[in-house]
């Protein structure tokens, strides 16, 4: 089963102000996630469809099975400068990484914040990305099994930057490197294989 994934429908809007929670259900299996925008930092190729839950699952999942430096795949429309994104991950295979991560504040390929975990090194981290380049601001060792479903939450008010996974808080960080509003989205890293199966966000007035 997979855990922390809010909602039932395609970019289904809840019931609390602010709240959405977007799935790939409803998005058409082998193709690029319609209403998604998908690239790369640096230099690779990604390859972003959606497909059937590689874990037997019912549902959707989009899956990066490409490779790259750092692979991203943002929700079209979405813009928050605070507030939280959670997203439930498997973390199939990888022999440089096994990495599934969000980013947020995302003003484009190039400039971001993203916190990511890594089942080949067991840990979490937590990241920003200016000019292209990835800038590390914490890790912290985290048991992160391949082959299972994981959920990230990172919450995100002013320069305050909290960080979960599996319900446990890994990071409390302060950072100012990058504000304003921008978009949210999924993350790997190299040669990750990673499924996202959803991801839940929630803006902060």
């Amino acid at each position: 089963m997979k855990s922390g994934v809010i909602g039932i429908a395609a970019a289904a809007v809840s019931a609390l102000a602010g709240a959405q929670s977007f799935r790939f259900d409803d998005l058409a299996v082998g193709a690029a996630p319609t209403g998604w925008n998908c690239g790369v930092t640096g230099r690779g190729s990604p390859r972003w469809t959606v497909e059937r839950d590689p874990s037997g699952g019912t549902g959707n999942v989009l899956l990066q099975s490409g490779s790259g430096t750092f692979p991203w795949c943002v929700k079209a429309g979405t813009a928050l400068a605070d507030g939280a994104v959670e997203v439930s991950f498997l973390p199939i295979s990888g022999k440089e990484d096994q990495a599934g991560g969000v980013v947020w504040r995302w003003k484009d390929g190039d400039n971001y914040y993203v916190a990511r975990a890594n089942a080949l090194e067991n840990n979490v981290s937590l990241y920003y990305t200016e000019g292209g380049s990835r800038k590390t601001l914490k890790y912290v060792d985290a048991p992160v099994a391949r082959g299972k479903w994981h959920t990230l939450r990172v919450e995100f008010e002013g320069g305050l930057i909290r960080v979960s996974l599996d319900g446990k808080r890994y990071i409390e960080q302060r950072d100012q490197h990058i504000g304003g509003s921008g978009a949210v989205g999924v993350w790997t890293k190299a040669d990750s294989v990673t499924a996202f199966s959803g991801l839940s966000v929630v803006a902060r007035p």
